[in-house]
């Protein structure tokens, strides 16, 4: 039996990283073979069944695409992959944030009963009681530790991948650039950051020049010990990195940067450099939103978390103001008519960021039906390169934690991020009283090429009612 490359989405000429069998090695079906590393996400390519590895058609660093062939697999009949599915049994069901793989398709319709309204006030002037749950959040709340996978899947915590802008800056050197030794997706890398390969000598087979390479020749120049021509628009006048001999202090240890920090790493310094970010805070009042999930959820089979809800109103919200939903390109804007939310989800392997697609079309059920499906597969690496592609709008929460308010980081292309944090009772006066409220804070970083201040406040505002009164959704 041929091993192939599997559908990887729009990525080709993928490097092996790792091969983790050897010819006479005996593995099971979906044992993990050859681990692939694109710019944006690692996987593993599973075997499709149980058997005895007969020869291996890759070595590290090859370049592969669908369809290219990985091994020769001698398959045992009785232990296909079809059968070992079968064998699976069903997971049980668990919140939007959990894996809920044996859970059955509901119909993705409304409820048939209405939104609650406020409690009637009692004759004494305060309003009875409401059943609150804690809001759940988080894609590990509820839920024992989950041991880290020797080969995990996608563990990319950068966005998905997109196309080079027509107004990158150019390299000092093009012609060099265009000569060095050097595969696309260091090309691709070396050009987000403003690098000039003509410059680096590569350390890898025939002096090609690798990832690591590229690393350290931009932590030279970031540290002031290598000086390198300023990208257009690009350059950064900042002072050298001290050098400081930490142990004459104490003692100390030295741990190298985990594969996903070094694939994050020049990306999130990137947005940050160079989107101007300003971030706008809000307070949501869910009481009566979460009173009526946790209603819901007595009566339906699929978990509902206020992930879902969020992603609602922000839909809505993006609707009412198009500019939070487009990219900067050159000096116009793209304004998208499409509708797809991105959340950070927390795995063992690391943050990943799948999405959403089309949430304008779906509702609540059935994204918290999809968000499941997508945080499951995320825990278990199993993601594919284009569950993390085309988000036009991100949500970063950090609800299953704690916290108050922070600063997300805009994930580029993109204008604008929403972050969350945990929800809090807190005393809220109504102009007679104090009366306890369920408060959610919302942060909100936004690019002040494309958004000013007044319209952030607007998108806040009206995210804040929609949250508010979800009835509001339905308009």
């Amino acid at each position: 039996m041929d091993v192939l490359v599997p559908d990887i989405g729009d990525f080709k000429d993928v490097p092996v990283i790792e091969i983790l069998v050897k010819p006479g090695d005996e593995v099971a079906a979906e044992a993990p073979l050859v681990t692939l590393e694109s710019d944006k996400a690692t996987m593993d390519v599973p075997s499709p069944s149980a058997g005895v590895i007969r020869e291996i058609a890759v070595k590290v660093g090859d370049k592969v695409s669908q369809g290219t062939l990985l091994a020769r697999l001698d398959a045992k009949e009785k232990e296909s992959r079809s059968a070992a599915t079968n064998r699976e049994p069903a997971a049980p069901e668990q919140p939007v944030a959990e894996s809920r793989g044996g859970v059955a398709p509901v119909e993705q319709e409304e409820p048939e009963k209405p939104f609650r309204e406020a409690p009637p006030k009692s004759a004494g002037g305060k309003a009875p009681p409401v059943e609150i749950e804690e809001p759940d959040w988080s894609v590990d709340e509820q839920q024992p530790p989950i041991p880290r996978k020797e080969y995990g899947g996608p563990t990319a915590t950068v966005p998905p991948p997109r196309a080079e802008s027509s107004t990158a800056p150019r390299v000092a050197d093009e012609e060099a650039f265009q000569k060095a030794h050097a595969g696309p997706g260091v090309r691709k890398l070396a050009r987000e950051l403003g690098a000039d390969l003509g410059r680096l000598t590569g350390t890898g087979p025939k002096g090609r020049i690798l990832p690591e390479d590229l690393y350290k020749f931009v932590k030279s120049v970031m540290t002031g010990t290598s000086a390198a021509p300023a990208a257009a628009g690009a350059g950064l006048a900042v002072a050298p990195w001290p050098k400081v001999d930490f142990a004459k202090f104490g003692a100390v240890e030295n741990r190298p940067l985990t594969r996903i920090q070094k694939i994050a790493g020049p990306g999130l310094h990137r947005n940050w450099v160079t989107i101007p970010h300003v971030t706008n805070c809000e307070d949501a009042d869910i009481t009566d939103l979460e009173a009526f999930r946790v209603a819901l959820n007595k009566e339906q089979e699929v978990k509902v978390t206020l992930l879902a809800f969020l992603m609602k109103a922000c839909v809505a919200a993006l609707q009412k103001f198009p500019n939070f939903n487009s990219s900067l390109e050159g000096d116009h804007l793209v304004v998208k008519k499409y509708w797809n939310i991105a959340f950070a989800a927390d795995t063992p392997q690391g943050l990943v960021v799948p999405v959403v697609k089309d949430a304008d079309k779906k509702g609540v059920f059935a994204i918290a039906k999809e968000t499941s499906e997508l945080a499951a597969k995320a825990r278990d690496g199993k993601l594919a390169p284009g569950d993390m592609q085309g988000a036009t709008f991100t949500i970063s929460s950090l609800g299953g934690i704690g916290g108050t308010y922070f600063t997300p980081i805009i994930s580029a292309p993109e204008v604008a991020i929403l972050g969350v944090c945990r929800a809090q009772m807190r005393p809220v006066w109504n102009g007679s009283e104090f009366n306890p409220r369920l408060i959610l804070p919302l942060s909100l970083s936004w690019d002040h090429r494309v958004v000013d201040g007044a319209g952030a406040a607007r998108f806040n505002t009206f995210l804040a009612g929609l949250l508010g009164d979800a009835r509001r959704m339905l308009l």
